[in-house]
């Protein structure tokens, strides 16, 4: 079981790690151009396989990383509706099944923060309940676009773009902020941990988020599937 954890932790940071890489990628490059798709593709394939992995060891050493679990399940329903979202015809038993998955995610993380919050110290397998709560947040957010596009008879090309943009971007920061300022900070040299650099990444995701999403909503007329 040892060999087993450790593996699977090896991993899950393997692939996170690459998943960060390949979005920033994706981020720099112009949008709906090959570099972008390719490194789109990297990420959604990174991503969700190390958010499986990450939801295996949120299983196999619940006292310790029971919130894995959860976010395990987060990133592998924002990457495969992200992606649903860049095609055609987005919806299908794909979409309501990962539909589906969130509703269940949400709910649960919504009663583990409420029970957390009754714990000695707001804290349950050693995370307070504000991160399990966070987590529900995200996953709100995906389930508000879930409705939102099996309410519409057709999605419109530019919802389905934000859409996308809006699920790759929460998966990036999830990913982003399990290598910055979560666990993986531990692997960087101390004076950089002190020195504030890590926590830029997160912000700096979430600004770019808002910018796409408002450039592809309101202000640009060809808005180019991903």
């Amino acid at each position: 079981m040892i060999y087993f954890d450790t593996l699977a932790l090896g991993v899950h940071v393997a692939f996170g790690s690459v998943a960060v890489l390949m979005g920033a990628i994706a981020f720099a490059v112009r949008k709906g151009g090959k570099s972008h798709i390719k490194a789109g593709r990297a990420f959604a394939i990174c991503m969700g396989l190390c958010s499986v992995f990450g939801g295996v060891i949120g299983l196999v050493k619940f006292e310790t990383f029971y919130i894995t679990f959860h976010a395990g399940i987060l990133g592998v329903t924002l990457v495969t509706s992200g992606w649903l979202m860049a095609r055609a015809q987005p919806r299908g038993s794909w979409f309501f099944a990962t539909a589906f998955v969130n509703v269940a995610n949400v709910v649960a993380l919504a009663c583990v923060g409420a029970y957390a919050m009754s714990q000695t110290g707001g804290v349950l397998f050693g995370f307070e309940a504000a991160n399990y709560l966070f987590l529900c947040m995200l996953a709100s957010i995906a389930l508000i676009g879930d409705l939102f596009v099996l309410l519409q008879t057709v999605p419109s090309k530019k919802h389905r773009v934000s859409q996308h943009i809006l699920r790759m971007c929460i998966g990036f920061f999830i990913a982003a902020g399990s290598a910055f300022t979560g666990p993986g900070q531990n692997a960087f040299p101390e004076i950089i941990r002190k020195s504030g650099i890590l926590s830029v990444p997160e912000p700096l995701i979430f600004v770019l988020m808002v910018f796409w999403l408002v450039r592809t909503l309101f202000w640009n007329a060809r808005t180019p599937l991903c």
